[in-house]
């Protein structure tokens, strides 16, 4: 469990990492703006509405994986048609995630966390909060994103999020994002 110390130490690295993240990948960002713009028409960023920390919503972005006007889903519930031939090669390197380091510089989330879900995810909601994960921000990538767990199984994601928040450490951290970045873990349900 994170103490005070250790949620310090937390919100130190993510906000010295996403500004640094934001500043060194700010060429790929605007490559990444130009194709997603360029591959299919609509915005280059998706906006969505999540639940975070003690429940409170806030605004994810990311790059804009699916065809305009796709319906507003979990990934685990997009078809796969929905999903554009850029957008699939964003979500399978995790490219698509990359606005998020402004989510995480404004506090909004973490690095590491447990991934947020959507207002309408009522079964995943509910098992969160039996278990208290609404206890800490939500993450970029997490332990149940390694371990192949995703929202489709509200139960045992649930659990896998209250592992990690038992465990929570900085090191711990820095592990799973060296995991992540080592291409460890099942990604997102809908780019297979």
């Amino acid at each position: 469990m994170l103490n005070g110390f250790n949620r310090s130490l937390k919100r130190l690295f993510d906000i010295c990492a996403a500004g640094l993240g934001l500043i060194v990948l700010s060429p790929v960002f605007i490559v990444l703006v130009l194709l997603v713009r360029k591959s299919s028409p609509g915005g280059a960023l998706f906006l969505q509405e999540r639940v975070g920390m003690s429940e409170v919503p806030f605004v994810c972005i990311k790059f804009r994986t699916m065809a305009a006007g796709s319906p507003n889903v979990g990934s685990h519930d997009a078809a796969s048609s929905w999903i554009t031939p850029l957008g699939r090669k964003l979500r399978t390197y995790k490219l698509d995630e990359l606005p998020q380091l402004i989510n995480v510089l404004r506090g909004d989330m973490s690095f590491v966390g447990p991934r947020p879900c959507l207002p309408s995810q009522h079964e995943v909601i509910a098992a969160r909060r039996k278990r208290q994960v609404f206890s800490v921000r939500p993450g970029i990538t997490g332990l149940a994103q390694l371990q192949g767990i995703d929202m489709s199984t509200p139960e045992a994601l649930a659990e896998a999020d209250a592992r990690y928040i038992q465990k929570a450490g900085f090191w711990q951290d820095v592990m799973l994002v060296l995991g992540t970045l080592a291409g460890r873990g099942t990604g997102d349900a809908a780019a297979k």
